[in-house]
């Protein structure tokens, strides 16, 4: 299967996020990258990660945890949900057989600080109390959701 990522490929995409996370009026995140390198290589070990998605923004209920987080799906359908932020590092780990539901919305949000309504995609994958939530709001991250939505509904709901 090609494009299957290790965890220090992992890794680096989380690296090139979390520089990218800090906004204009933001203090720089304050991350030990090398230690951050071994977490993800701990959370992984050996297993290969098919898909990545990086949420720019923290979906709601995540804002006290960190500054973004990355889900991530592994040729097993083992669903890595990490959240990233200064000094924080955590991961829930779920099998997609696991999810309880698997819901996806395309809707329009209303910007109050552009003053517009723009487009948005989400893809909620849920599981008991937990939600796990992958947020596009550009076409470039919307293909990322369309195709994890697209991984996960195979995975479940094979066609015989």
């Amino acid at each position: 299967m090609a494009g299957l990522m290790t965890a220090d490929e992992v890794y680096e995409k989380a690296k090139e996020a979390a520089i990218a996370a800090t906004g204009p009026d933001e203090r720089a995140l304050q991350i030990d990258y090398d230690a951050l390198k071994l977490k993800f290589r701990t959370a992984l070990g050996d297993r290969k990660v098919a898909l990545c998605h990086i949420n720019k923004f923290l979906p709601e209920g995540y804002e006290d945890q960190g500054r973004f987080n990355l889900v991530l799906l592994t040729v097993g359908n083992v669903l890595y949900d990490i959240v990233i932020g200064d000094q924080y590092f955590r991961y829930d780990v779920v099998s997609v057989a696991q999810l309880d539901k698997v819901q996806v919305i395309d809707a329009v949000w209303e910007n109050r600080e552009k003053r517009r309504e723009e487009p948005f995609l989400s893809l909620r994958l849920m599981h008991a109390e937990e939600t796990h939530l992958l947020l596009a709001l550009d076409d470039n991250e919307r293909k990322s959701v369309w195709e994890f939505a697209r991984a996960v509904a195979d995975a479940r709901n094979p066609e015989r």
